[in-house]
């Protein structure tokens, strides 16, 4: 069976099954002696592949972790200057996050139109790509825990509670300010989306990343696709192994 894995800066997720289905499933914490929680102990692994944007440090305790567990190499698939029609906006492509390249690379199997990925995960990213599969750059912003944690340490006189708001209109105490704030920017930004991609005829927005559902409520028309870079991962490790 083959493993799947996209590993953040902190968390991952995992899928397992073979070139045609996913059997099962699950998330896990790197920084957890056992990062895959929750995989069953009975399964036997023929073939890893990993994304991941994680510290040199956490990628080589993975992939020790990994090849020590199941004894079969990990392979980690980077950014590409282009692979099958889609083609890669940056001029030093391998500076491009892996989860980036691969989020798109998982849309460009379905939405041939063009469209637009957002990933909101601990920051935020942005990309286009046209109907004939140029990608046409992106955006990085903060993402809302980011935020969160810039305010409560680098302006110590701000007191509030972090909370999960929708209203965008001006608060009334601290805590709202900030809270409906930070919506706001949310849905600033999600007009900002719409109207680039009215502009550039893109057709779809995908939507994947832990905060997905609050750029939903909050107005982003998009279709969730929460697995999206495992989807453009599996896609290139099925290519790689028809090599």
């Amino acid at each position: 069976m083959r493993l799947l894995i996209d590993a953040g800066n902190t968390r991952l997720k995992w899928q397992l099954g073979n070139r045609t289905e996913i059997l099962v499933n699950g998330t896990g914490d790197l920084a957890s002696p056992n990062p895959l929680s929750g995989f069953p102990e009975e399964a036997r692994v023929r073939r890893i592949s990993l994304s991941t944007v994680a510290s040199e440090a956490r990628r080589e305790a993975l992939v020790a972790y990994l090849e020590r567990r199941f004894g079969v190499p990990a392979v980690c698939h980077w950014s590409e200057a282009q692979r099958g029609g889609l083609v890669n906006a940056y001029s030093d492509y391998k500076r491009m996050g892996a989860d980036r390249w691969h989020a798109m690379y998982g849309a460009w199997q379905s939405h041939r139109d063009g469209f637009v990925v957002v990933d909101a995960g601990s920051a935020v990213t942005v990309d286009y790509v046209d109907a004939s599969g140029r990608h046409l750059g992106g955006f990085i912003l903060p993402g809302l825990q980011m935020m969160i944690r810039s305010l409560q340490q680098d302006a110590a006189r701000i007191g509030f509670e972090p909370d999960q708001v929708l209203k965008t209109v001006p608060g009334t105490s601290t805590a709202e300010c900030v809270n409906q704030g930070l919506a706001w920017l949310s849905a600033a930004m999600i007009e900002r989306v719409r109207a680039d991609a009215a502009e550039l005829a893109l057709a779809d927005i995908l939507v994947t990343g832990g905060d997905a559902d609050r750029l939903l409520q909050l107005g982003l028309n998009a279709i969730h696709v929460p697995d999206l870079v495992l989807r453009g991962l599996a896609a290139i490790d099925a290519e790689e192994l028809a090599i």
